[in-house]
């Protein structure tokens, strides 16, 4: 894989897609990840297939309908830099979901092979957990959208607040192999938005012997793909930093190893 940036279309689809990541362009086998963008009155519909979804809504208001479920009138913010946590909907395989734009719609779609095993739920900012991690440079905030404690069948979705001159995804960690319980084989994609939008963020993606090796600037709307190793993030001073994170793999746990040079910045455990 060469190319680990996915940069968004100028302009939206006739279904309003403005960036697609499906397993056969990311050439892995679990995670896709979409973003729409809807103007007020447009409508988008699909069906899940054989694969199971979380939408989130980005930024704006809408109705989502499901085969057996609906929702009127979700949607808790216009940008995500107003850092509140959003709504988002869990769709099992084999169904489908109808979304009717209320106003003007940034939508994110997330994808994983789906078992059937969970309905459709509505998953509200109250059902969000926050939580503040790391301290100092490392200070960020996190949105856990759909941990591993909340059903879904391979799905794990959550977005990260990085402020301005801050690291996040550190210190460096991978999840790239099936070697449970100390790690497990994780894909994972990151969708990014800048705040000032002319800004970037730096995202390093490398393996232990180097044979991937990657030091990215990211601009606003643009994904990175995950595909294996370590892959700590940056915000540059005067840009804060939005990214939403998707992961799937054969079990559904986040464990992960970090990086044995960097292992010594990790928080001691108190009272040792």
């Amino acid at each position: 894989m060469s190319e680990l940036i996915v940069k968004p279309n100028r302009t939206p689809d006739p279904d309003g897609n403005v960036l697609r990541i499906t397993p056969e362009s990311a050439g892995w086998t679990y995670v896709g990840f979409e973003v729409y963008q809807l103007e007020a009155g447009e409508r988008l519909a699909v069906p899940t297939g054989d694969r199971e979804a979380c939408l989130v809504l980005l930024a704006g208001r809408a109705d989502v309908v499901t085969a057996k479920q609906a929702w009127t009138g979700i949607g808790a913010r216009m940008s995500v830099f107003e850092k509140i946590p959003p709504y988002a909907v869990y769709v099992p395989n084999g169904d489908r979901f109808e979304v009717a734009a209320l106003t003007g719609l940034r939508l994110a779609v997330c994808w994983a092979p789906g078992k059937g095993t969970h309905p459709a739920r509505l998953i509200g900012p109250e059902q969000i957990g926050v939580e503040v991690r790391g301290q100092g440079s490392t200070e960020r905030l996190i949105h856990n959208i759909l941990p591993e404690s909340e059903a879904a069948d391979g799905l794990l979705v959550v977005e990260v607040f990085t402020p301005g001159g801050h690291w996040s995804s550190y210190p460096p960690h991978k999840h790239d192999r099936d070697h449970l319980p100390e790690e497990s084989l994780l894909e994972e994609t990151y969708y990014y938005e800048v705040q000032p939008e002319q800004g970037f963020a730096v995202q390093r993606v490398y393996t232990d012997d180097r044979s991937l090796d990657k030091t990215l600037a990211v601009k606003n709307g643009e994904a990175v793909l995950v595909p294996r190793g370590y892959h700590p993030v940056s915000a540059p001073p005067g840009y804060d930093a939005y990214y939403l994170n998707v992961m799937a793999g054969p079990v559904r746990t986040w464990k992960f190893w970090n990086d044995p040079d960097h292992a010594w910045l990790m928080p001691k455990p108190s009272g040792k």
